[in-house]
């Protein structure tokens, strides 16, 4: 089972996942983290059931679904903030 936040309905999370399977990221974002895993490793998701099971090893915290959704698309373009990110998670993208 993956360490995750508590429920905090006035929060939205942004989060990357990691196929056990291929090793494949995964980010995306919502505001119930929890549920958000179960639904991936349950195959409830199209995008991701062919490469369950999925491990959480990042998120980030946010007040504002705006923000949220903001620093989704830019990790998402696999440009300098994804670049960031994986320097910065280094050591736990090899766990």
């Amino acid at each position: 089972m993956n360490p995750a936040p508590s429920v905090d309905s006035n929060r939205y999370y942004v989060y990357l996942l990691r196929s056990q399977q291929n090793k494949s990221f995964y980010i995306g974002y919502t505001n119930k983290i929890e549920r958000r895993l179960d639904e991936h490793n349950d195959g409830s998701v199209e995008y991701t059931c062919k490469y369950k099971p999925w491990n959480l090893i990042y998120y980030e915290s946010f007040l504002s679904l705006v923000d949220a959704k903001k620093r989704e698309k830019a990790l998402k373009q696999f440009g300098k903030g994804y670049s960031e990110l994986k320097r910065r998670i280094e050591n736990s993208l090899t766990v």
